[in-house]
C-alpha cells in the first residue's frame, strides 16, 4: 500500500509535496518498534525508537500546519519513543490508513 490511500482530502500541503510528505511518514513508521495499538476509533498510539523522538517531533509540527484536525503527542517511553494521533471522527478512515502503513498491511 502507498501512503497516497491516507492523504485526507483536507489537507492544505500542495499537491507536488504530499508524495514526499507521505514517504517522510511511511519511512518514519517502518521503524516502529513494535505494532501500533488503537486505542479508540479516533486515537492511534505508534511506538518509535528512543532515536526517533526529534524527527517526529518536525514531521508533526510540519503536518498539524496542513493537516490541523491532527493532534500528535510524542513523549518519551521505556521503550523508545510514543506518538499518540489522534483525528476528529469524520477523520477516522484516515487513521485507518495510518495503522495499516505501520502495521505494513497491503
Amino acid at each position: 500500500m502507498t501512503g497516497e490511500t491516507w492523504v485526507p482530502t483536507a489537507c492544505t500541503l500542495p499537491t507536488a509535496e504530499r508524495p514526499l510528505r507521505v514517504a517522510e511518514f511511511d519511512g518514519l513508521f517502518a521503524t516502529a518498534v513494535r505494532p501500533a495499538e488503537r486505542t479508540s476509533p479516533t486515537t492511534l498510539l505508534v511506538h518509535l525508537p528512543a532515536g526517533a523522538a526529534s524527527t517526529i517531533r518536525d514531521l508533526v509540527a510540519r503536518e498539524t500546519a496542513c493537516c490541523s484536525f491532527f493532534s500528535f503527542d510524542v513523549r518519551a517511553s521505556d521503550a523508545g519513543t510514543d506518538v499518540l494521533v489522534q483525528v476528529p471522527e469524520e477523520h477516522a478512515p484516515v487513521l485507518d490508513g495510518l495503522e495499516r502503513v505501520v502495521s505494513r498491511e497491503p
